[in-house]
């Protein structure tokens, strides 16, 4: 298949881009300048120049393609809902060309906020808009538009450059306040997927998925955040401490609203219905590597 990926030059994009070449596939992705192109070219991608702002851009590579993954956002958290908008406008602008024609267009939401409290699961659909994203409500839309509309929601990736979503910035505030906080007793549960299991998963929806359906790309499903701060003492030989819940959003900055939540999630269904299985390593055992949040 002819693949058009935005995000491509990204953490989990170039991950997706490599996944979907060694099986087979032609990579369009999309650059929004010279380094992303160059990045996207070394891997044995082609480049296509725009961004989720150029909506022409966006529907002239749709259109050309046998399936769109979509993976870039504006992770600006200051405009989290104005850059919600543009993603959700982007997801629709590709739909429009591919109506009709029954192509897979897999979109990127999140496993986090979907049920606090409670263990996600993929038949839970998203009602909130804007939480985290406005895309499966953009894409599912597309549902009886004969497009092959599906969601790969995300927990905290990892897997190298020294990312892991939420997770590397609980690292760094620890690191600049010489403190490893969690909230409360630290028992709220986040969930973790290396990326190139995450991208697989990714792959495999493009090929088998099916309409109106949202993935989990779900290995770790419930890690407490307190293990996750323990980890990060050690690594940086600082204490641990308990904030309150009123405390976080002054220790954490943006990161205090999710710091306190409970967030577990399941994968079972995403492995019963498309085979994936996670194959690499977890998310403790990486971070827990020499140098991992070097860069």
């Amino acid at each position: 298949m002819r693949v058009f990926v935005t995000g491509a030059a990204g953490f989990i994009g170039k991950a997706t881009t490599k996944e979907l070449i060694a099986n087979g596939h032609e990579v369009v992705g999309l650059a929004r300048n010279d380094a992303n192109v160059a990045i996207i070219e070394k891997m044995g991608a082609k480049a296509h120049r725009g961004d989720l702002t150029d909506l022409d851009s966006l529907k002239s590579a749709a259109k050309n393609a046998d399936g769109v993954i979509h993976l870039a956002f504006i992770h600006d958290f200051s405009k989290f809902a104005e850059n919600g908008q543009i993603d959700a406008h982007a997801i629709e602008a590709m739909g429009q060309v591919l109506e009709g024609t029954n192509k897979p267009l897999v979109v990127t939401s999140g496993v986090g906020m979907l049920a606090p409290g409670e263990i996600a699961t993929e038949d839970m659909m998203r009602h909130q808009p804007g939480m985290p994203r406005m895309s499966e409500q953009a894409v599912f839309a597309f549902n009886d538009r004969s497009v092959k509309a599906m969601a790969v929601r995300l927990p905290q990736v990892h897997g190298g450059e020294g990312k892991a979503g939420f997770i590397g910035y609980l690292h760094q505030v620890a690191k600049e306040k010489g403190v490893s906080a969690y909230v409360g007793d630290g028992s709220n549960r986040w969930s973790a997927a290396h990326r190139n299991d995450v991208a697989r998963l990714y792959r495999l929806a493009l090929e088998k998925g099916e309409t109106g359906k949202a993935y989990h790309a779900v290995a770790d499903g419930e890690v407490p955040v307190k293990v996750l701060a323990d980890l990060f003492a050690k690594l940086l030989n600082v204490p641990t401490r308990s904030i309150t819940p009123e405390e976080a959003y002054p220790h954490f900055g943006f990161l205090g609203m999710f710091a306190g939540i409970d967030m577990p999630a399941s994968s079972a269904l995403t492995q019963q219905w498309l085979g994936w299985k996670p194959k690499e390593i977890g998310v403790i055992e990486d971070l827990s590597r020499p140098g991992y949040f070097a860069n």
